[in-house]
């Protein structure tokens, strides 16, 4: 039988026989009966690839700023977490500090009631310790809710004992059990109250 030979219509193969020159097998390539294609073509166009490789060097950047937003987000809530912690154990620091003189005096009155017997001079003490304290406290805002011959309000006040008056003192808080205090604007205690009826 003869070996039939046909040439490839490549142009860097013009005029060479399909069997010319190479022996059988050895990276020739077999066209067939069509035209020889180009072995080193892998995947076709070029420009393919480069968009590939620029959507996924994109899709790396993204990916980079989204685990370090996700980073700065966490130490964001770290953060803030232990800042309310602070406040809730050391909030009233301050406060603190400013009645740390009114308890040094509170022991000196204390330490004075012992060792003297004028009763003049000892209350004359502890009304300048209360006074103390008390412009301590309205320094940080505290002020006291007035109650005695003011309508009652529930907003400020809580009556906790009915006690029968005349027309003048109905609905009128006659006395006071218990003083209240505002912080500001905020009712921190009412104040407790005798109503007249």
């Amino acid at each position: 039988m003869v070996k039939k030979n046909h040439t490839c219509p490549d142009a860097d193969n013009q005029g060479f026989m399909h069997n010319e020159g190479f022996p059988s097998g050895d990276g020739h390539p077999d066209c067939g009966d069509g035209p020889c294609a180009n072995v080193t073509d892998e995947g076709g166009d070029g420009g393919d690839n480069s968009s590939e490789v620029s959507a996924a060097r994109e899709a790396e950047e993204w990916k980079d700023k989204y685990m370090r937003l996700q980073a700065e987000f966490d130490n964001y809530r770290k953060r803030t977490l232990r800042e309310k912690q602070d406040l809730v154990a050391f909030g009233g620091e301050d406060i603190i500090k400013e009645l740390l003189p009114v308890l040094d005096d509170t022991d000196r009155a204390l330490e004075a009631m012992r060792k003297t017997d004028d009763i003049e001079s000892v209350r004359t003490g502890i009304e300048l310790v209360s006074k103390k304290l008390q412009d301590a406290l309205k320094a940080k805002g505290l002020s006291e809710i007035p109650a005695v011959g003011s309508d009652l309000d529930t907003d400020l006040h809580e009556a906790i004992a009915k006690f029968p008056g005349d027309k003048k003192q109905r609905g009128k808080v006659i006395d006071v059990v218990q003083k209240g205090y505002k912080l500001r604007d905020k009712v921190v205690r009412h104040a407790k109250c005798v109503v007249g009826e």
